[in-house]
């Protein structure tokens, strides 16, 4: 995708972070859009469909949080990536950002080369997202990427977000080892702290509802799927 293509709403109550923000992305040729409130940021969003949010956490009408909550329930709008702007104090906005359904988060202040470095990474996740097909069949599973949907053996299984990106990852390269750091940049981002035995719970939590036999550790290098 071209980055003239790309649709990124920014959401600040500051005018002049907006206006620093919203000219870096427009001169490297992004399409933006501006917002200074969560109220207004969900009208934005469900007229022009970004591809990535940007969102303070702290703003007047409604806050981050909440309007990443709704966001993440509007039609058309489920797998748009969504990053939060939080000063470096709010450790507790990075948790309930995450808890409303973020996929990352940008510490303030940040430099503006910086800033479109940040962006450009959480943009891979687009061409990532356009690479497997929306449906993968893998021996009897069946995993629908567009409705956050998984089959097995004919069953439907719910998965929380997590275990989902993790299993669509590692299915969309059957016997491909994923290092573990991989694993924690494609389905945590990069710069999303966690323990580090994140990936392991969840490895556990998916052998348990699709099979053991499925997921295979490679110690000291990460995970593979295996029909």
């Amino acid at each position: 995708m071209k980055k003239q293509d790309i649709k990124i709403l920014l959401v600040d109550d500051e005018p002049d972070i907006l206006e620093i923000l919203s000219y870096n992305l427009s001169s490297v040729g992004y399409q933006v859009f501006t917002a200074k409130n969560g109220v207004e940021a969900i009208e934005k969003a469900k007229k022009k469909s970004p591809h990535l949010i940007i969102l303070d956490v702290m703003m007047p009408e409604m806050d981050g949080i909440e309007a990443c909550e709704i966001l993440r329930k509007t039609k058309g709008l489920e797998n748009t990536i969504i990053c939060f702007l939080t000063a470096r104090s709010e450790d507790y906005s990075q948790v309930a950002g995450f808890d409303a359904g973020a996929d990352d988060y940008i510490t303030k202040p940040i430099k503006p080369k910086v800033f479109l470095s940040k962006v450009k990474a959480l943009l891979r996740r687009l061409r990532e997202d356009e690479g497997p097909a929306e449906i993968m069949k893998v021996g009897n599973l069946v995993i629908n990427r567009e409705e956050y949907k998984v089959v097995n053996n004919g069953e439907e299984l719910i998965l929380p977000r997590k275990e989902f990106e993790l299993l669509a990852l590692l299915a969309s390269k059957p016997d491909k080892v994923f290092k573990r750091e991989v694993i924690l940049d494609r389905v945590w981002g990069q710069e999303v702290v966690v323990g580090g035995r994140t990936i392991d719970v969840h490895i556990r939590k998916l052998r348990e509802k699709i099979g053991d036999d499925h997921f295979k550790t490679v110690k000291g290098v990460g995970y593979k799927f295996v029909e």
